[in-house]
């Protein structure tokens, strides 16, 4: 790498809110199965506490390497929901404790697995898992939920798609915040690094480092180069861009994963923004030509910067995974904040966006009185869009007690605050209520 290059990494790093977002060991659990939940536990605290022993060890010796901040180190797991189904346990709570203490003992800051997938419809560890979650939440620090809905496959599990409504709330009675730990899902993809809807799937290998990659000051900082190109240039400089940034997560991911002595999995060359100054994925869009994002041709905008993105990961990288995007989280990007207080920016133009781009509806406060039902059909929403575009959708929605709209919520922190965004009052409790199965769109037969 020439001087030039060199300097330039520096003050992408230095003045533009460069990093690596995180390093992720993904660990199988599979070999810890046990009918006896004791022995399952202390066996799955033996693993991670084995296999991501030197995980910050490492990460922090890159950085003082490389000169790369390296935000988060995280762990993912397999869905608890198979491994804990042996046991016959009338509910999952220990098993969530025994993750929270295994990534309290190795110091990564989440550990993501607490999960079911029921696309189709439930097995027995399924219901118990998903009912196990407000209590297990409640308990832990640092463990992370999901469970996946829907797929382009098999269709919506609307009856899972009520219960996780009624989750949500249940979780608000306990503490909204934990809320901001559980995502629902479409199309849930096996190597996520980001949280908090990373699992490590079944069809990984043992053990696996990916690493998820950010900088939406970058994107930006280069877009102000290019003021009045046409949108051809517009999505080749952020190609370009996005070439360069993830060149770094792909040197850092395999380094570390030599270092560990395990595969090295995927970049997900995400865009994920902090509430920091100018780290901001609605700042880009603002860039490119649009007074506020939320404003008519947000969604135009928003689809070219997720393609270029991956058109210029995917040339960088070899094995590019995850989500791979842009995140338009409502707490978490100051110019989505803005945009939102101001009243530009709502759920229903967020929905559109998310056709577009990475996961969905995110961290989105709603105000306390929302029925479970209207949450459940946000869900549905969401699975529908990701169902039908063969794209993963997520929900993460955040129902604050007492508080309306016109008020908001600090969570701190990297998720920043949020203002209460109203939701339509008209109930969908009926079409809820009915249950069963939406089934695969007529696209979803490829064989």
């Amino acid at each position: 790498m020439d001087l030039r290059r060199i300097m330039e990494t520096v003050n992408m790093i230095d003045n533009e809110n460069l990093d690596l977002r995180t390093t992720t060991i993904g660990i199988s659990l599979l070999d810890c199965i046990d009918s006896d939940s004791d022995r399952a536990c202390q066996k799955i605290y033996d693993k991670i506490t084995t296999k991501a022993e030197n995980l910050v060890k490492v990460a922090r010796e890159l950085e003082t390497e490389y000169g790369i901040p390296i935000a988060n180190k995280r762990i993912t797991v397999t869905p608890i929901s198979l491994i804990a189904a042996a046991s016959g346990d009338s509910d999952y709570v220990k098993y969530a404790i025994t993750l929270d203490k295994a990534a309290k003992a190795v110091g990564v800051d989440l550990i993501g697995g607490f999960s079911a997938l029921v696309h189709k419809g439930y097995q027995n560890g399924d219901r118990v898992l998903i009912k196990s979650i407000p209590q297990a939440l409640k308990e832990t620090e640092r463990v992370c939920s999901s469970v996946n809905v829907g797929s382009t496959r098999s269709g919506i599990n609307m009856d899972a798609v009520k219960e996780m409504g009624q989750i949500v709330i249940e979780n608000e009675k306990i503490n909204p915040l934990n809320n901001g730990n559980l995502v629902i899902f479409c199309n849930a993809v096996e190597d996520n690094p980001f949280m908090a809807g990373g699992f490590h799937g079944v069809g990984e290998s043992d053990v696996a480092l990916n690493v998820g990659v950010s900088g939406p000051g970058v994107v930006k900082t280069a877009l102000e180069k290019v003021k009045g190109e046409s949108m051809d240039v517009v999505a080749e400089t952020i190609k370009q861009t996005a070439f360069k940034v993830t060149r770094m997560g792909q040197l850092v991911g395999q380094e570390a994963s030599k270092r560990l002595g395990v595969d090295f999995g995927i970049v997900d060359l995400s865009l994920a923004p902090t509430p920091a100054q100018g780290d901001s994925v609605a700042n880009i869009l603002e860039e490119i030509g649009l007074e506020s994002v939320g404003t008519h041709g947000t969604t135009a905008a928003l689809a070219m910067l997720n393609d270029a993105v991956k058109k210029g990961g995917i040339m960088a990288c070899s094995h590019v995974g995850g989500l791979s995007g842009a995140f338009i989280p409502e707490s978490e990007d100051a110019g989505m904040i803005a945009a939102a207080e101001k009243g530009i920016l709502t759920v229903d133009k967020l929905e559109a966006m998310t056709a577009v781009c990475s996961v969905g509806l995110d961290m989105i406060a709603v105000p306390g009185d929302t029925p479970a039902e209207t949450i459940s059909a946000m869900i549905a929403d969401e699975a529908a869009i990701g169902m039908i575009n063969n794209k993963t959708t997520a929900v993460r929605v955040i129902p604050v007690p007492g508080k309306g709209v016109g008020d908001s919520i600090e969570f701190g922190g990297l998720f920043g605050y949020a203002p209460i965004m109203p939701v339509h009052k008209e109930s969908s409790a009926a079409m809820i209520n009915r249950g069963g199965r939406i089934p695969a769109p007529v696209h979803s037969f490829k064989n």
